[in-house]
C-alpha cells in the first residue's frame, strides 16, 4: 500500500513504483482500488485567499483527471498483471462500462461495484468472464467484508497470469 495526500502526489508514487517495479514483469499486481477522483482543481487555479459567500453563489469549472491506466499498462510497468476498478451507480451500465475499459486500457481484470452495493457484492470482469461475488447474511454479520472475496479471486487470477506468462 502507499499512501498519498493529494491527485500530484498520488500520480507521481504511481509512476515511480510502477517504473521500480516493472523488471519483476508478470509477477507484480497493481491493485489500483480507486480512483482518486474524475475531477480535480489544478493548484494554479485555486483562489489564494478564502471565498467569500458575500459574492453570490459559486461556479466551479474542474479539470479531468488523467487517466493512469495507459501509461501504466503501456509504458511503465507492460508485464504487470493490472485490476482497477468501475463504480457505477447505474447497474444497466455497470458491465458494458468495464468490457470498454478493459478494451480501451487493454489490462486484465476490472472489478465492477455498484454504489449502493459496494460493500457487500461485485463482479469480477475479464475479456473473457464475469464473476460475481457476494457476501452473505452471515457473512455480513460475522464482520467479513468483500475485500477478502476479491483479494482471494484474485490472487488466484494473478498466479494463473503468472504461469501463463513462464
Amino acid at each position: 500500500a502507499i499512501e498519498f495526500t493529494g491527485l500530484v502526489e498520488y500520480l507521481a508514487l504511481l509512476r515511480a513504483a510502477a517504473r521500480a517495479l516493472a523488471p519483476l514483469g508478470s509477477s507484480v499486481m497493481f491493485y489500483l482500488a480507486a480512483a482518486v477522483s474524475d475531477f480535480y482543481i489544478p493548484v494554479s487555479e485555486m483562489p489564494e485567499h478564502k471565498i467569500q459567500s458575500s459574492e453570490g453563489p459559486l461556479q466551479i469549472t474542474m479539470k479531468m483527471v488523467p487517466k493512469m491506466l495507459s501509461p501504466l499498462v503501456r509504458e511503465w510497468a507492460p508485464e504487470a498483471f493490472v485490476i482497477s476498478f468501475k463504480l457505477e451507480t447505474d447497474p444497466q451500465i455497470l458491465l458494458d462500462k468495464s468490457r470498454q475499459a478493459l478494451e480501451k486500457y487493454r489490462h486484465q481484470v476490472v472489478v465492477a461495484n455498484v454504489l449502493e452495493s459496494r460493500r457487500t457484492s461485485v463482479v469480477i470482469v475479464t475479456r473473457d468472464s464475469q464473476t460475481p461475488l457476494s457476501l452473505s447474511d452471515e457473512e455480513i454479520a460475522q464482520g467479513m467484508e468483500i475485500e477478502e472475496k476479491i483479494v482471494s479471486y484474485l490472487h488466484g487470477q494473478h498466479t494463473a497470469f503468472i504461469e501463463r506468462k513462464d
